[in-house]
């Protein structure tokens, strides 16, 4: 018998998009383009209890991702380009990717309009900042006169970040988490729709949210690259499942 419909939004597996790099790699005997992403996000969102689905950039994706997902995650990955909030580039500020600028910010556009549960991991919080008018730092070590954020390539730092009390964070993570980072850009002008709740010792922006929306939080560090703290991806999984109703053609039944 077909069950109600708050049974099957407690019972079915939220799917969640994660937005993958479109980078040149090498497979096989194949060095060509791919859509990818680290294994790590695949491995946080299915731990927390959710059909983690890849979303590769394309110039006419999906325009309403609200009909079909519960939530996104917008993953780490390259600079976002600086003319997307009025600057010229820093000498340390390269690799950058408008084509998955452009496509990213659309698709987090129409997602924030639909009030899709939004995770921002590392690029991700930043892409949110510029969405919504904020501006980025191109290169923390001038601020900052260290490189602990980014200790070398392919090296994660620690990072302890401060959680503002009352936070959405602060009541998932408590009051300090201690994170792994990797990066070299950070949030300067904090858009005005988003409140900065966590802070690194040194005072740089690692945390924020937007107020009003179902859950929209972006942190500056890679919390699935730390799998011993899933509680993030476990409240940013139950916000997708609640108040997300069952797609149509997913059909619960007892």
């Amino acid at each position: 018998m077909a069950s109600s419909g708050s049974d099957a939004a407690s019972q079915r597996r939220p799917r969640i998009g994660l937005t993958t790099y479109l980078e040149r790699a090498q497979c096989f005997a194949w060095d060509t383009q791919f859509a990818l992403l680290p294994m790590t996000y695949v491995e946080a969102i299915a731990a927390a209890g959710a059909t983690p689905v890849l979303l590769p950039p394309v110039k006419d994706g999906d325009d309403d991702p609200g009909t079909w997902l519960d939530g996104l995650v917008f993953s780490g990955g390259a600079d976002i380009d600086p003319s997307r909030y009025g600057e010229q580039p820093h000498p340390e500020t390269w690799n950058t990717r408008p084509w998955r600028d452009d496509w990213e910010l659309g698709l987090l556009h129409r997602a924030l309009d639909a009030d899709l549960p939004v995770l921002g991991v590392c690029r991700g919080v930043q892409l949110l900042n510029v969405a919504l008018g904020g501006s980025l730092l191109q290169h923390v070590p001038d601020a900052v006169r260290h490189d602990a954020h980014r200790p070398g390539p392919g090296v994660f730092g620690s990072t302890r970040v401060h959680l503002r009390t009352g936070s959405r964070l602060a009541r998932t993570l408590g009051p300090n988490v201690t994170a792994r980072c990797h990066h070299h850009q950070a949030l300067a002008r904090v858009a005005a729709e988003l409140d900065a709740v966590g802070w690194a010792d040194d005072g740089t922006v690692e945390a924020v949210e937007m107020r009003g929306r179902r859950f929209v939080v972006g942190v500056q560090w890679h919390p699935e690259e730390d799998v011993t703290v899933p509680a993030l991806f476990d409240a940013f999984v139950s916000a997708a499942r609640e108040g997300a109703p069952a797609h149509p053609h997913v059909v619960a039944v007892r």
